[in-house]
């Protein structure tokens, strides 16, 4: 839905030139043609600029009639966007370094007084996914690194932020962890996957051997390597083959949470009778009724966490705890045993 309302007016105007008046194919001269104005949205202003655009007037120049826009445009904000690159920047920030999500960036954009939708911080977002791949899809900023290491371990994920986005796929090296490609796609068949691994296997030398390839189970995955790097090493990756070997003992930790959980369900019979108390005891109690709420919407993150042994260590905690305050004497603040 287009914006309903009108944006405040803009906190300063400025007017960009060209550096130089002259065509930079020809050489001849290039008159001012036409002017175009173009608001840009940043963190700390919004900025109405007028771009003097000029025209080469040489019809044997190859930029015959093109546009030639001021260089400093480049510099603001993407093309045809009207927010500045340091609110692209934030956004990305937020939300692939603090993990946060399209309502709570808006938040915190509106608080620093960024007129911007959900649906921008949605678009912005994908802008920043895009720069990002082609950053990384020029493999100098690591050949250098790599040779140095004189041979390559390779994982391939894929990453799913939110529900019904496409995944973004990542080939990562082991070793020096850097990050090869990202590329968002689609569908995850076998040759959209080999597509990607081709590539990073053509931008890698001959002094840059692959000598194995990490990754999850996923059947498509499998086949790609297989076709791309026959005869490599692959080997699955450890958290995966952790959590294979501990699911065994991760479903009697979950029937025995299971099982725990129905020994518990009393908690909101006894916050019913204490809400209708109100002295110190009752509060001190409903405090303690909060905190086994706490410990049972804990999960842990198995496999490296059982959560049913940390529900039965939190537990007994609070166990513990009710029985050292019913053992002071009142004098000093215990309380009753409840009986409900």
């Amino acid at each position: 839905m287009a914006r309903q309302y009108r944006r405040h007016a803009p906190d300063r105007e400025e007017t960009l030139h060209r550096l130089t008046p002259m065509c930079p194919v020809c050489g001849a001269f290039a008159p001012l043609d036409y002017h175009n104005s173009r608001s840009v949205v940043g963190m700390q202003e919004q900025v109405k600029y007028t771009l003097k655009i000029r025209r080469c007037r040489n019809e044997a120049c190859d930029w015959f009639r093109r546009p030639l826009r001021p260089e400093a445009e480049g510099r603001l904000a993407l093309p045809y966007s009207e927010y500045g690159f340091d609110v692209l920047a934030f956004i990305g920030r937020e939300r692939f370094a603090f993990h946060r999500t399209v309502p709570e960036i808006h938040t915190l954009l509106s608080q620093q007084q960024v007129e911007i939708s959900q649906r921008q911080v949605t678009h912005l977002i994908a802008r920043y996914e895009e720069l990002l791949a082609s950053k990384l899809m020029h493999p100098d900023h690591w050949q250098a690194k790599l040779q140095q290491q004189g041979r390559v371990i390779l994982s391939l994920d894929g990453l799913q932020p939110d529900v019904g986005h496409d995944v973004l796929w990542l080939i990562r090296e082991v070793l020096s962890g850097e990050i090869l490609l990202a590329r968002p796609l689609v569908t995850s068949s076998e040759d959209d996957l080999a597509s990607l691994l081709r590539e990073v296997k053509e931008a890698l030398t001959e002094r840059l051997p692959v000598v194995g390839v990490i990754s999850d189970g996923q059947r498509a995955i499998r086949l790609a390597i297989q076709q791309v790097f026959p005869g490599i090493p692959h080997q699955l990756c450890q958290f995966h083959s952790l959590r294979e070997a501990a699911r065994p003992l991760l479903d009697v930790d979950r029937h025995a949470k299971v099982q725990l959980k129905k020994r518990l369900r009393g908690v909101k019979k006894i916050e019913s009778a204490l809400e209708a108390r109100q002295d110190p005891q009752a509060r001190v109690l409903l405090d303690y009724a909060l905190t086994v709420r706490s410990a049972l919407t804990d999960d842990g993150r198995p496999p490296l966490v059982a959560s049913g042994l940390r529900l039965q260590e939190r537990i007994q905690h609070i166990h513990d705890s009710l029985e050292r305050l019913e053992e002071t004497p009142q004098k000093k603040g215990g309380v009753k045993p409840i009986k409900t």
